[in-house]
């Protein structure tokens, strides 16, 4: 089996940027040998600090051998057609072309063009420069008098293709770096050069010289180490995957150690110690039992030290203490000012250019949150004085420090200076959330903050014409329009959006994604979905009842009545150029059946209308429902287009009617299968 190896080696890479690169290098490779015609079973990337590789295996020897066909001029063109097209298509004389004959446009001239196929080396060497000098990196460097950009610079290319018994360098350069089967170990454990072959015999190499290629398996082995470690004293690490990746990311041969830092420290608030100790150093910090956070942290280092680890231990433990000695001065220094008192500061800090500063900024917050408060059951004056106090931490030293504590500081402070609980927390809360696993506010004062801090954002925006483009987001808008979402569909909150229709629009691209990812079909959500919907609780309830409704025998059935009722209104209409708007008279019908779904359809009317007043959008398509047994012997015992056209017009009307009362719940029209 043939194999493909490449391995660049480089200055340390950004943790940030690791695993997206081996994944970009991956599909630039596989997809570039795609377009050559080289097809091959595996493919796998790896990354650490100071190297990307890529292992293809299941190569053949060379692409595939290429016959085309190059279509001429007709039997009997002039001599300079004829001329050209010996020259496109690489003939010495017309005699080595096929003539074809075709019924419309007689006889013409075929070249027939074999193309031998390339050795995979010979491909792999014209596009892997290419691939390298072009490829795309968040931030890049150039460095000495090369032309290449790289993340940091380049040092070194291995290229070879083997099979079980051989093995050859894919020979190229780029800015005088020569590929070669020549790698290297660990930077400071195992410096040395090896020789590679294959995948194998190189990833052997690499653990013997103190590196392990997979970030993968470097992470598995952190977190197992660091647990152990926590477990001996009874302590466990507080998990943290982001950061997990990162420092993966900054080793190739991890070595985990426990450090500790002075009780004192503890006084300042759980997050900003952790926030200080990840920020600063990159390490984990551990709890007890209860929950607490306890005077140690986990390092991960990326040297076997002589002295069991002592030395470096001890150097972040004097770089902590000296980060935890600052976090502590801000903390005391912050609690000195009361937050209120802080508000003057708010009109130095311009929020946007356009709109004004952030005092003014709290000033709507202060507005809008009186008006929602009631909305949502909050405590108007709670939620006017969280919202006045709620960005008063953004001028603390604190935050200035650690953006990522904003709003967690505010809830410190204002339990500090004797707040009620409900405006700490709404102050803590009111950025929430963040993300799509984030917490949404439950508490009353703190969704109304939280909305009116979302809502005000994106009416700003909006009035400014600052909208979101493709994946242009610069403010963070789609977040605040699906945290407004999450906040009212999660806590269950009947919300009517008064926004600008295009606004409005946006919303609703954003529920429509957040009801895909939990599984709602396209098609219902269309169907529910119209220019003024603008509750998003209704939207989400009255998806999920539809949702019920056709998966079951009996919605299959009132659908297809629905539509063959709706097929025979639209050609009668277009017929008889007229709209049929459902009004009915009961004393044309003539049949039972016809009859039957007059009543049937006057009483669940009422009674979808009585169901959707009390949001029991469940109640309401379970009253549709009970229309397919009428719908279906109307169909079958009954001629819609009657000799009589009073009769007729009658019978038209009532299907209007029953498409009427359907589209109380939805447009069933949109509804697909």
């Amino acid at each position: 089996m043939n194999e493909f190896l490449l391995e660049l080696f480089s200055e340390e890479i950004p943790a940030r940027f690791q695993r997206k690169a081996a994944n970009d290098l991956k599909k630039s490779v596989t997809q570039a040998l795609m377009d050559a015609g080289l097809m091959f079973e595996t493919a796998a990337a790896f990354v650490t600090p100071r190297r990307l590789t890529l292992v293809i295996n299941g190569l053949p020897d060379s692409s595939p051998d290429i016959s085309e066909e190059k279509k001429g001029p007709r039997v009997g063109a002039p001599e300079q057609a004829l001329q050209g097209f010996l020259r496109g298509a690489g003939l010495n004389s017309i005699e080595e072309a096929t003539i074809k004959s075709d019924p419309k446009k007689g006889e013409f001239y075929v070249a027939i063009i074999e193309k031998k196929g390339l050795a995979t080396t010979k491909i792999l060497s014209d596009i892997l420069p290419k691939i390298i000098t072009g490829f795309s990196w968040a931030k890049s460097m150039r460095w000495g008098d090369g032309k290449l950009s790289w993340v940091r610079p380049l040092r070194s290319i291995v290229a070879t293709f083997s099979d079980e018994e051989k093995s050859e360098i894919v020979d190229f350069e780029i800015d005088g770096i020569k590929s070669s089967n020549i790698s290297f170990g660990h930077r400071f454990l195992s410096p040395d050069s090896f020789m590679v072959k294959r995948f194998d015999d190189y990833s052997s190499s690499l653990e013997k010289a103190k590196v392990i290629l997979d970030i993968d398996r470097r992470m598995g082995i952190i977190k197992n180490d660091a647990n152990q470690l926590a477990f001996a004293q009874g302590l466990k690490i507080i998990e943290d995957e982001r950061l997990l990746e990162e420092v993966a990311g900054l080793v190739e041969y991890p070595v985990v150690m426990m450090g500790s830092f002075d009780k004192s420290f503890l006084e300042i608030p759980k997050e900003a110690i952790i926030a200080t100790i990840k920020a600063n150093q990159k390490c984990f910090c551990v709890e007890d039992e209860n929950g607490d956070l306890a005077n140690k942290f986990i390092i991960t280092s990326n040297m076997i030290a002589d002295d069991g680890g002592m030395t470096i231990i001890a150097g972040n433990e004097r770089v902590i203490a000296a980060r935890l000695s600052d976090a502590l001065f801000f903390y005391e220094n912050d609690l000195k000012i009361p937050l209120e008192q802080r508000l003057p500061k708010l009109s130095e800090m311009v929020f946007h250019a356009k709109l004004g500063t952030q005092e003014e900024r709290v000033e709507r917050i202060v507005e809008l949150a009186g008006k929602i408060a009631p909305l949502v059951g909050a405590d108007v004056g709670f939620a006017t004085r969280a919202a006045k106090l709620a960005k008063a931490d953004l001028v603390t030293e604190m935050v200035n420090e650690f953006a990522s504590l904003q709003g967690l500081m505010g809830r410190y402070y204002a339990l500090a200076q004797g707040e009620d609980a409900k405006v700490a927390n709404a102050i803590e809360k009111h950025y929430k959330p963040v993300g799509s696993s984030d917490i949404v506010p439950s508490e009353p004062v703190a969704i109304a903050l939280a909305l009116a801090d979302k809502l005000d954002l994106l009416n700003c925006f909006w009035a400014i014409d600052e909208k979101p483009t493709g994946s242009r987001d610069p403010f963070a808008l789609r977040r605040a329009a699906l945290g407004v979402i999450r906040i009212l569909v999660e806590n269950k909150l009947n919300f009517e959006l008064e926004v600008e229709p295009d606004l409005l629009k946006f919303f609703h691209e954003r529920l429509k994604g957040l009801l895909r990812e939990k599984g709602a079909r396209h098609d219902l959500v269309d169907a529910v979905i119209s220019e003024k919907s603008n509750d998003m609780l209704e939207i989400t309830l009255r998806v999920e009842a539809l949702s019920n409704l056709l998966e079951k025998e009996v919605g299959e059935n009132l659908l297809a009545g629905y539509r063959r009722a709706v097929n025979i209104l639209v050609a009668e209409e277009k017929k008889d150029n007229v709209k049929y708007l459902g009004d009915v008279d009961g004393e044309l019908f003539a049949l039972e059946p016809e009859k039957n779904l007059g009543k049937a359809i006057a009483k669940i009317s009422q009674e979808v209308e009585m169901n959707i007043a009390k949001d029991n959008f469940d109640g309401a398509i379970q009253s549709l429902a009970n229309l397919h047994k009428p719908v279906d012997v109307f169909f079958e015992d009954v001629m819609v287009n009657d000799d009589d056209e009073a009769i007729r017009i009658n019978r038209l009307n009532l299907l209007s009617s029953l498409r009427d009362v359907m589209h109380l719940v939805a447009d069933f029209s949109k509804v697909e299968g």
